[in-house]
């Protein structure tokens, strides 16, 4: 087999639509603009949310809330997730990174007391929630605050 032999699969490629070329293309002269209009010239058509100068929805409603910027979003863990750790391991973000228990890692890592757990842990976090310590310490394990 050569570079020149190469070619795509059957049917993975297909030939580009190519507008306005024509009559026999069955999208010439127009190009499916239809005729005349705001919408057939070039630059033409409406900004999104526009109303046909009707007062737009987003002016009529009032202004509410604010995005806090100094907020805080941490990852979350429930307990019963770090069953499948052995006995005495250390649990921190970077392990629950790898074994995929937590998609990423944002602000920090935050431990909430939903299921059971079995394992005796040490589990390393930002902040755990009461239950979550309780549970933890109860089974035997550590809690470790970063």
């Amino acid at each position: 087999m050569k570079l020149h032999e190469l070619s795509p699969a059957a049917g993975s490629t297909k030939e580009n639509y190519r507008k306005g070329r024509g009559i026999g293309s069955g999208n010439g002269k127009t190009a499916g603009r239809g005729h005349k209009g705001q919408n057939a010239r070039s630059g033409g058509g409406v900004r999104p949310g526009f109303e046909g100068g009707q007062l737009p929805i987003y002016r009529r409603l009032p202004k509410r809330g604010f995005t806090n910027h100094f907020s805080k979003i941490y990852s979350i863990v429930n307990l019963e997730k770090l069953n499948c750790f052995n006995d005495g391991a250390v649990v921190d973000a970077q392990v629950l990174l790898e074994n995929r228990i937590i998609g990423k890692l944002n602000d920090g890592l935050k431990v909430l007391g939903k299921g059971d757990i079995t394992k005796k842990l040490t589990v390393k976090a930002m902040i755990f929630s009461a239950t979550a310590k309780e549970k933890i310490e109860a089974a035997g394990g550590r809690v470790e605050v970063i």
